[in-house]
């Protein structure tokens, strides 16, 4: 079985308060987008429970770290799942706020439950998803949703893209969740992103913020010249996504990629 985990991203982020756990109360819209992962999964002979490959992007951190073995772990500890062959190719960038590593393990958890069989709906596959990570269960209904608590309660929204092109650009940049948080003042917004996203596209740049850029933007002042130079090519609204490091733009016509974000991993693709 071959599946496409794709990429999201980010339509504002207010950062609300911190909480007792240590972690932040957050109001986002999480939006699908069209930058894919492959994963492939496979009966197996071999003695183990899983073999794990993988192609394209260097994936440099131990099995046991891998966040689709720790989905497939989770969902083989509470179901009978034979011997199995797992490869991922990747493509989507890693740091870059983009969800890519989210979506390998919702992904993995959809496809062990359409393979073997094993009936879990929605709301049961959410549940396995958001112990693997905050913003995980999102790729179970892959659809566009206002999140708010640590980002893994959705509420539905009429947002609708369709039609539009996007272009993303993520620099070599790593920015580590102590750097991204080190700078922001949790505040309520005096209007909330769910109505706020509800606005006409053109008045998103007025309205509709990241702020984590008013904490990274100072120690990467390059991602803040990213983002002037998506409006200068005709954007309607811009913006980074999550903590970074990928700045992306929304336009109405396709537009020309410039010359100098080639440098970049640079995507562009039709919402």
């Amino acid at each position: 079985m071959l599946c496409f985990p794709n990429a999201k991203i980010n339509l504002g982020l207010n950062i609300i308060e911190k909480r007792p756990d240590g972690f932040h109360n957050i109001e986002t819209v999480f939006h699908p987008i069209p930058l894919c992962d492959a994963l492939e999964i496979a009966e197996s002979d071999s003695s183990e429970q899983y073999e794990f490959t993988s192609s394209g992007i260097p994936i440099d951190i131990a099995l046991s770290e891998n966040i689709v073995i720790k989905a497939f772990n989770l969902i083989a500890s509470n179901f009978k799942i034979p011997s199995i062959a797992i490869h991922l190719h990747k493509n989507i960038p890693f740091g870059a706020g983009l969800g890519g590593g989210s979506a390998d393990a919702a992904y993995m958890i959809k496809m062990l439950n359409d393979f073997y069989k094993l009936g879990m709906n929605f709301q049961q596959m959410e549940k396995y998803a958001v112990q693997i990570g905050s913003d995980c269960p999102v790729f179970i209904k892959n659809q566009p949703v206002f999140a708010e608590g640590k980002g893994e309660v959705f509420s539905s929204t009429q947002l609708n893209l369709s039609g539009y092109h996007i272009v993303l650009i993520k620099p070599d940049i790593h920015i580590s969740t102590p750097e991204a948080y080190s700078g922001v003042n949790p505040k309520k917004p005096q209007k909330s992103l769910k109505e706020l996203i509800n606005l006409p596209l053109v008045e998103w740049k007025e309205n509709i913020f990241n702020d984590f850029e008013d904490s990274i933007f100072p120690n990467h002042p390059e991602l803040k010249t990213l983002k002037e130079e998506l409006y200068e090519l005709g954007a309607i609204y811009a913006a980074m996504s999550g903590s970074g490091s990928s700045m992306f733009g929304i336009f109405k016509e396709e537009p020309t990629i410039k010359e100098s974000w080639k440098k970049h991993f640079t995507w562009s693709g039709k919402l």
